[in-house]
């Protein structure tokens, strides 16, 4: 009897745990995700288009450069395409940045996509980024007679935690919806490239989701 009576108890107590755990795990806020930017009207409204069947793809290259709400940012290490994927009304499909390749100036081989968290690591705001004629002023000491000076050079500028955070949580809602997701979709890709645009001759931006491929020549 008391055996039996420690074996309820203990279920008891096990329920209550689940039951604790479960309430928990619904308090905690979902992780968020990603918007994306508002597909344009159709996908000739973006720099050049292609279509595969019932499948459009849209894009349009931004270079270094990120459009913020209050900033444009740049990324010295990846190259932004805006995308857009459109198909027929009511249509859905499961996107993924994997699911993008880049072919720059004709090489064999493509770069394929990155996921926006690894490029948040690298932006920057040229507007905050202290000039050349800045540093040699916080660097030099005046000795009086114009000749000596410390010509350390200054070191690099650091962006904020917090600011660098928000630049995250920006890009998120930026970068392309991933996942099963109701058509047209539109958001922000990136690609790994450090050299300068000028330098680009040619893009292939390729698609390779369950749909695919499809292929648009960005330049």
């Amino acid at each position: 009897m008391q055996f039996s009576s420690v074996l309820k108890h203990s279920i008891r107590l096990s329920l209550l745990l689940a039951a604790a755990f479960c309430v928990a795990a619904q308090d905690q806020p979902a992780p968020p995700k990603a918007e994306g930017i508002p597909p344009r009207a159709a996908p000739t409204d973006y720099q050049t288009h292609a279509q595969a069947g019932k499948l459009s793809l849209a894009a349009e290259f931004t270079g270094h450069s990120i459009m913020m709400a209050d900033a444009t940012l740049t990324s010295e290490d990846y190259v932004v395409i805006e995308t857009a994927v459109y198909g027929e009304p009511g249509a859905r499909m499961k996107l993924s940045h994997e699911d993008f390749a880049l072919r720059i100036n004709g090489k064999k081989q493509p770069v394929t996509s990155q996921p926006y968290g690894i490029v948040v690591k690298t932006l920057k705001n040229p507007q905050l980024e202290p000039t050349a004629s800045e540093t040699k002023s916080k660097t030099s000491v005046n000795t009086g007679g114009g000749g000596g000076g410390d010509n350390t050079p200054a070191p690099p500028y650091r962006v904020p935690d917090e600011l660098r955070h928000s630049w995250g949580q920006q890009l998120q809602k930026l970068a392309l919806p991933e996942g099963d997701r109701a058509l047209p979709q539109g958001g922000l890709i990136f690609f790994p490239y450090r050299g300068k645009t000028d330098k680009i001759q040619s893009l292939e931006l390729t698609y390779t989701g369950p749909t695919g491929p499809i292929t648009v020549e960005l330049q």
